[in-house]
């Protein structure tokens, strides 16, 4: 049961995705352009996004949800190198090439080559990121 639920809500928000213009690289790199041709509709995607996960987070605390024994535990609010590191390769991924994960493997039916370029890089990057995390906490624990 668990594993069709998974699968609805992925097809809805792939569909969501494709709906919302998320997987149009242009419409996502128009919308960093914020010293160019900015567009600013993926403001109100985000929004759409944000705004409900906020509320959800809310409502979940002190309840079990359906499917589980449990919710996940919030995010820990602590600013570390490693969210400075992620997020500035993330963001720079996201620019230089205008999809995140989500979008660029709902993108793969229909991006061609480059596509599926962008998902092996990524995937690279996915899995040397433990390699690379671990390197750097080496070269920053205190001797």
């Amino acid at each position: 049961m668990r594993s069709l639920v998974s699968f609805i809500v992925g097809g809805l928000f792939g569909a969501g995705l494709l709906i919302s213009g998320m997987t149009d690289t242009a419409k996502v790199q128009g919308w960093l352009d914020i010293f160019g041709d900015w567009d600013p509709t993926l403001a109100f995607v985000m929004g759409g996004a944000i705004i409900p996960m906020a509320v959800a987070w809310r409502v979940t605390i002190g309840r079990k949800p359906v499917l589980a024994d449990r919710f996940p535990a919030p995010p820990e609010p602590k600013l570390g190198h490693n969210l400075v590191v992620g997020s500035t390769l993330f963001g720079m991924g996201w620019g230089l090439v205008g999809l995140c994960p989500g979008p660029a493997i709902a993108s793969l039916s229909f991006s061609g080559s480059g596509g599926f370029a962008f998902l092996i890089a990524m995937l690279t990057g996915m899995i040397g990121a433990p390699a690379l995390r671990m390197r750097l906490d080496q070269m920053l624990a205190p001797v």
